[in-house]
């Protein structure tokens, strides 16, 4: 019976895993014969391709910004909506809407949102006197990397709402009576009970977030600009580049198995340490 589902999976998964695999060792334009050049991509990234290692750094504090404030926002707007009311189911799925939408298209609002002469955000600031912020958002390439996390994580935040409210919802409210009891202030029981309680859901939207950040290719892909290239690439745009631009499949490959070591490796350590902490 398994048998139908497992052919579909091994023809589009597991089919071009492999092939990808064996593309990386070579020197490959799409068309003609791939030569076989052993691990020669994968040392010439580490040792000699700048541009990898500025995008790596690049997804690396993308990842680090997105994780830290989706995470923080999420907790805290699902502190606040965790009981089942008429409001808080309504804000719930107000917060969770942006989900349901393509990233091209959270791209294009935010794309105009930016806009550096008649954009929501220069406007507001200029309203206010404070022109001197009015920036050229997605153009400058020191800010374009931090103009997409904040899209990033008005993008995803309500969805880890809907985990965090899950969550919080299976911790016993006795432990909560129990610290009301003890005259424990609000903050005290968010300390005591609500953050040792949702580690183990923290560990879930850490590691989906995780992810997120390292293939946010359409979001990034929609609203970067020439300008603000190599600033604000991630590694599957540069994958991206360096096959359909570049026609440098076999590289492209390589660069593709770093991204996938990279996503397992961050999320192996973040577990790891989420982990600990709940045990603790």
């Amino acid at each position: 019976m398994a048998s139908p589902a497992l052919a579909i999976y091994a023809f589009l998964y597991l089919y071009p895993s492999i092939s990808n695999l064996l593309y990386s060792t070579t020197r490959w334009d799409g068309v003609t014969k791939p030569i076989q050049i052993g691990l020669r991509n994968f040392t010439y990234l580490l040792t000699n391709d700048d541009l990898f290692m500025k995008v790596l750094g690049n997804n690396f504090r993308f990842t680090l910004i997105v994780v830290i404030f989706q995470t923080s926002l999420a907790l805290m707007f699902a502190t606040f909506l965790v009981k089942n009311t008429k409001m808080t189911i309504f804000l719930r799925t107000l917060y969770f809407f942006p989900t349901i939408l393509s990233s091209v298209s959270v791209g294009l609002i935010w794309n105009f949102l930016y806009d550096p002469n008649f954009g929501f955000i220069n406007a507001s600031l200029k309203f206010f006197g404070l022109d001197a912020l009015a920036k050229n958002w997605l153009a400058d390439p020191k800010l374009a990397l931090y103009a997409i996390a904040v899209t990033q994580i008005w993008f995803h935040t309500g969805q880890m709402v809907i985990i965090y409210v899950a969550g919080l919802q299976q911790i016993p409210s006795d432990l909560y009576e129990a610290a009301q009891v003890d005259g424990a202030s609000r903050w005290q029981q968010f300390k005591s009970v609500t953050w040792p309680m949702a580690l183990p859901t923290t560990a879930v939207v850490v590691a989906y977030t995780t992810i997120q950040t390292f293939r946010a290719f359409d979001l990034v892909y929609s609203m970067a600009q020439p300008a603000s290239l190599n600033g604000s690439d991630l590694l599957v745009n540069l994958v991206y580049n360096s096959a359909f631009v570049g026609y440098k499949f076999g590289y492209a490959a390589a660069q593709s198995i770093y991204l996938v070591i990279l996503v397992l490796l961050v999320t192996w350590l973040q577990r790891r340490v989420l982990k600990n902490k709940t045990e603790d």
